[in-house]
């Protein structure tokens, strides 16, 4: 018998104020068997940095025809395709044919190995972001991981500040690379 994904309830206010977004979300993640929940917890934050109201999660792990999260218009078209964690090159360039613009959050240990090893690849895609999580910060947010979370993310000039019971935790992603779309 298959082991079933975990369930979480998260809770989540924004106030992004870069990009004067301010929502509450009510998300339900499922965490698959074999997802961590340092992943999860930075698809969680992926969120909160990106939140719209068609940001939806997608397969992610399961699929390579899906990514982590994304935003479509109502034609279906993909204005944003977002990965988490050292996503194949290949995968990257078919994201970046398929969709208006291309984020990669990267982190853990080997994310410098990753990005050095693609970079020549990926500094060619125009519509490409690429941020870069401290190992250090992606294990905290692990540490907030709860079956039921609330949450208060708050952007201020790229600063991140997430809130819970727990304390909080800033967040300064390192941009690796930002193409020119």
């Amino acid at each position: 018998m298959a082991i079933k994904a975990t369930i979480f309830k998260v809770a989540l206010q924004i106030a992004d104020m870069d990009r004067h977004y301010y929502a509450d979300h009510t998300l339900t993640l499922a965490r698959h068997p074999s997802e961590t929940d340092e992943r999860m917890m930075v698809r969680l934050l992926a969120f909160a940095l990106y939140a719209d109201d068609a940001l939806t999660f997608g397969k992610g792990m399961n699929s390579d025809d899906e990514p982590d999260l994304w935003h479509k218009d109502r034609t279906g078209a993909i204005k944003r395709w977002i990965e988490v964690g050292l996503p194949d090159e290949r995968v990257i360039r078919k994201a970046s044919g398929r969709a208006d613009q291309v984020v990669v959050i990267s982190y853990g240990r080997a994310a410098d190995i990753w990005w050095n090893e693609n970079r020549d690849k990926l500094q060619r895609l125009s519509n490409l972001t690429l941020l870069q999580l401290s190992s250090e910060t992606s294990q905290s947010l692990a540490g907030l991981a709860k079956r039921n979370m609330q949450l208060q993310c708050t952007t201020q000039e790229s600063h991140i500040m997430l809130t819970s019971e727990a304390g909080m935790l800033e967040i300064e992603p390192k941009i690796l690379y930002r193409g020119t779309v």
